[in-house]
């Protein structure tokens, strides 16, 4: 890392923010395994494995992921047409004001609603910000590093979120009463929009990327085309990295996200009071963060070292593919312990990917279609494709075999996971390689 290019003070500026901007995006993703089951439950009044309790789950994980796949597409758009900074700061703005009221929701649609838009705001950040990222690093292994390491403090924001949720699941009866009460399942949406105020106050007037003002300065700048990024030129690329982008979030919502659901149904922890089991779930969920956090650390590292990008990503698919059957499969139904560092090994592998995502992308689309192009990925693949899996674990829960619901829960959540990595392994032996290592004009 020596031999790369000292940052200026504004570079370092413009990676903190970025750091910030990505952990606060998992800092609001991850708070869905963590206050959906409280929430619905409430809400309906319904308990755990009942139909409409069910049915509800699978819709809280997949509507706001659709309603995120579809504007955030069109947020991709409009990163190429109007510039990255402005999109990013537009976005900032709509998922602190649905965070916030979120924590108001007098019923579940309402809750729904404001979830949908926060996940509209966090789908087109994420792209908006690796565009704009992958632009203000021109030097190669300068690029990847930025990308993998500020990539990483994701992971921050889920160990943010974990935490705080443990913190108001205790102490949460000493705050002001929300909706005559003190659910920590409110505290906890409303906490969203902590980490955005630095955002809204200093991103608006960072730079913007010197790549695509350039071309917008001198004209030159094509307009971006959703149909550009299926010719033939790019067709492969958009195609495999879309139903891969699909098959790492169906591992993601289909069963890591499902853990906090599973935990109340292991020995150890069946026989305690709520609040304990809330606790118990939280304390797995930070083994997941924490070891999602070495895995991103470790991509980054690995990512500036590997030259062929296929190798890079068997080192953590190969793995995941390992790990899931046993920690779903077996730890999530008989210890709290193999559980906890399960999820610490399996977060470690499949984290990384995400990481990987963002390095990939940029690389393989020109300035013009670069927004357009890994929006379609995240987000037709990803947020939309991806994220039904949450649904169809939900439905699947209902057909296993088990003893409880939360064990039922666990082996659906092993068929979805054992399902998508192996369709995703197959797809990656056609994933292109990048021409080069300079970005594409």
């Amino acid at each position: 890392m020596s031999s790369l290019p000292r940052l200026t003070p504004t570079q370092w500026l413009i990676c903190t923010i970025a750091a910030l901007g990505f952990a606060f995006d998992i800092y609001e993703l991850l708070m869905a395994p963590l206050i959906v089951g409280p929430a619905i439950a409430e809400l309906l009044q319904t308990k755990p494995g009942e139909p409409a309790y069910n049915l509800w789950v699978g819709l809280f994980f997949w509507v706001p992921a659709i309603c995120g796949g579809v504007f955030g597409l069109l947020g991709g758009y409009l990163t190429d047409r109007f510039g990255r900074r402005r999109v990013l700061t537009w976005s900032i703005l709509i998922y602190a004001f649905s965070a916030f009221f979120a924590g108001f929701a007098e019923n579940v649609t309402m809750l729904l609603v404001l979830r949908s838009m926060t996940f509209v705001g966090v789908c087109v950040e994420f792209v908006a910000a690796t565009a704009w990222l992958a632009e203000l690093f021109p030097e190669p292994k300068q690029r990847e590093a930025v990308l993998g390491y500020t990539q990483a403090f994701s992971s921050i924001g889920g160990i943010m979120v974990t935490g705080a949720y443990a913190l108001i699941v205790t102490y949460g009866h000493m705050l002001p009463e929300i909706a005559g009460g003190h659910a920590p399942w409110r505290y906890t949406l409303m906490s969203g929009v902590i980490p955005a105020l630095p955002l809204i106050l200093v991103r608006p007037f960072l730079p913007e990327s010197p790549t695509w003002q350039q071309k917008k300065n001198a004209g030159t700048l094509r307009r971006p085309s959703l149909a550009a990024i299926f010719t033939p030129e790019f067709r492969k690329t958009t195609i495999v990295t879309t139903i891969m982008f699909a098959c790492v979030y169906g591992a993601a919502f289909g069963a890591i996200q499902q853990m906090p659901r599973i935990v109340p149904g292991l020995p150890e922890v069946r026989t305690l009071a709520p609040q304990q089991q809330q606790q118990a779930a939280s304390g797995v969920q930070a083994f997941q963060e924490i070891g999602g956090l070495a895995g991103r650390f470790a991509l980054a590292y690995l990512a500036v070292r590997l030259v062929s990008r296929r190798k890079l990503l068997h080192t953590f698919m190969i793995p995941a593919m390992i790990v899931f059957p046993f920690v779903f499969g077996y730890a999530g139904v008989t210890s709290l312990t193999l559980a906890q560092w399960g999820m610490f090994v399996a977060g470690f592998f499949m984290v990384a990917q995400f990481s990987f995502w963002g390095n990939y992308l940029p690389r393989m689309y020109p300035t013009h279609l670069r927004g357009t192009g890994e929006s379609f990925a995240a987000n037709i693949g990803g947020r939309m494709l991806g994220t039904s899996f949450a649904f169809v674990t939900a439905q699947l829960t209902n057909l296993m075999p088990g003893a409880t619901p939360p064990a039922r829960l666990a082996y659906a959540a092993t068929v979805v996971a054992v399902f998508v990595w192996t369709v995703g392994f197959v797809c990656s032996f056609f994933l292109p390689e990048p021409k080069t290592q300079e970005l594409p004009e």
